[in-house]
């Protein structure tokens, strides 16, 4: 595939050629097979004359790589009813995403060789590439669970959440040196339940959980998290931070921090519309912390954006603060919302694509991914920058069939590519059932763990 005068987030405008599952060549200008080189030779690098190949023509369309969302829960094994690792790949797919990263917190949860093999098994139906994340409770079995193709240690819980699965600083230190020894990055969910405000258990409204789930708490755990990696010279990587000082605490130690989307873009001022569909861990923030925390996307001190897709039917959320389970989906909004944002200059587009593909990539060691290079696997989004549209949850294709950006404005792509081969791709020109409407179309479910055998290893690339 040879795809024509593409804009890249850095503003060139370049071709690029898709040969198996790598991006073969991107330059200035690429012939199309059969056809002359240009008299100033610029269509001769990556040339090839002797196959046939289609080309797309992607003038005023923005192309990047796919997201590489490093925290979403795919729900199996135990609650296929929320969720599946099919579902998953397809909301991912249609999202621009083109690698998840499970978290262990399943039922059962991921905590040994056996169970990792049962889940690796019910992945192999994802229509994008995937990892597996391990995980520790009391039961843990590291030495079977590190035999395994693990992309990392974590969510390790500092504190309770879905699923239960939080533990105490000294097994917590125990993981985090069995994960150094072996060289595998360490993730963790940074809240201190000490330090929740206990009084709030008194109230019944939906801003409850936020003065439950304190600010302080994500910082203490933040400072306690990254001491023992400090000591352990462990490689950790905070989950979802919410808070600036959580951000800054993690930057200040040398650790790595990842920010959602619904941290990013929702606060507690949206939790009277929201109600019990904006429960998650850790909760909203106030808005003067929300909008640190954008300062802190745009100026580079955070890592990455991630999900924390976390889908729970409707019926499960519509039951009171102290009932509803915590968690919101996000997989399919979260690059059309941070590309939505970019569309308003509020960041730039180079950003985007770092935030989620060239820095998720690197810190976790993915060396054919997030970049739009010769050699990377060809891990492609392609979107109309200036075709904004309302997100609906009833147009999403997580199993949640809701979503707490309603009617906020997203950048969808128009097609996703994973490792060479078109997995989304739509067409239309709006979301709904009329006239306008898109016709989607999935391509089979190819994905592949990235952890596998059959992936070369490569020296890790430090962050550009």
């Amino acid at each position: 595939m040879l795809i024509r005068n593409a804009i890249l987030a850095d503003g060139r405008r370049r071709d690029v050629r898709v040969a198996g599952e790598r991006i073969e060549a991107v330059a200035r200008r690429l012939s199309a097979a059969g056809e002359e080189p240009s008299e100033d030779g610029t269509g001769s690098a990556g040339d090839r004359t002797d196959r046939t190949e289609t080309v797309l023509d992607a003038t005023g369309k923005l192309l990047l790589p796919g997201m590489i969302d490093t925290h979403v829960h795919a729900r199996e094994p135990g609650f296929p009813h929320k969720e599946t690792w099919e579902t998953l790949g397809r909301a991912a797919a249609a999202g621009g995403v083109t690698t998840v990263i499970d978290q262990p917190n399943t039922d059962p949860p991921t905590v040994d060789g056996e169970r990792f093999d049962r889940k690796a098994t019910l992945a192999e139906r994802c229509p994008v590439d995937y990892g597996i994340n391990g995980g520790v409770t009391p039961e843990w079995h590291p030495n079977s669970l590190f035999d395994r193709p693990l992309f990392a240690l974590g969510e390790v819980f500092l504190a309770d959440s879905t699923g239960e699965m939080g533990i105490g600083s000294d097994p917590f230190e125990d993981a985090v040196r069995e994960a150094s020894e072996r060289g595998i990055a360490v993730t963790v969910h940074a809240e201190n339940a000490s330090l929740f405000s206990e009084e709030a258990r008194e109230r019944e409204d939906a801003d409850a959980w936020s003065a439950l789930r304190s600010a302080e708490a994500e910082r203490a755990a933040v400072e306690q998290a990254c001491a023992v990696g400090d000591r352990l010279d462990a490689q950790l990587h905070i989950a979802h931070t919410s808070t600036p000082e959580g951000i800054d605490t993690a930057s200040e130690q040398g650790m790595t921090c990842e920010v959602t989307p619904h941290h990013l873009f929702l606060s507690r001022a949206d939790l009277e519309d929201l109600g019990t569909e904006g429960r998650m861990n850790p909760p909203l923030r106030s808005e003067t912390r929300r909008k640190g925390v954008f300062e802190r996307v745009v100026n580079g001190t955070v890592d990455i954006a991630a999900t924390d897709h976390a889908p729970h039917t409707r019926a499960e959320k519509n039951a009171g603060i102290w009932a509803a389970p915590s968690g919101v989906p996000g997989v399919e909004t979260a690059l059309p919302l941070l590309l939505a944002a970019a569309r308003g200059g509020e960041l730039s587009y180079e950003r985007v694509r770092d935030l989620t593909a060239a820095n998720p990539a690197a810190i976790f060691d993915l060396p054919r991914k997030g970049r739009l290079e010769a050699g990377k696997d060809a891990d492609l989004v392609c979107v109309d920058p200036g075709r904004g549209e309302e997100i609906r949850g009833g147009d999403l294709h997580s199993k949640a069939g809701w979503t707490p950006f309603e009617n906020r404005e997203g950048v969808f792509p128009e097609w996703t590519m994973v490792r060479g081969r078109v997995v989304y791709e739509r067409t239309g020109t709006g979301k709904g059932d009329g006239a306008d409407a898109n016709n989607e179309c999935f391509g089979d479910p190819i994905g592949e763990n990235v952890r596998s055998a059959s992936r070369p290893t490569e020296e890790r690339r430090s962050i550009e």
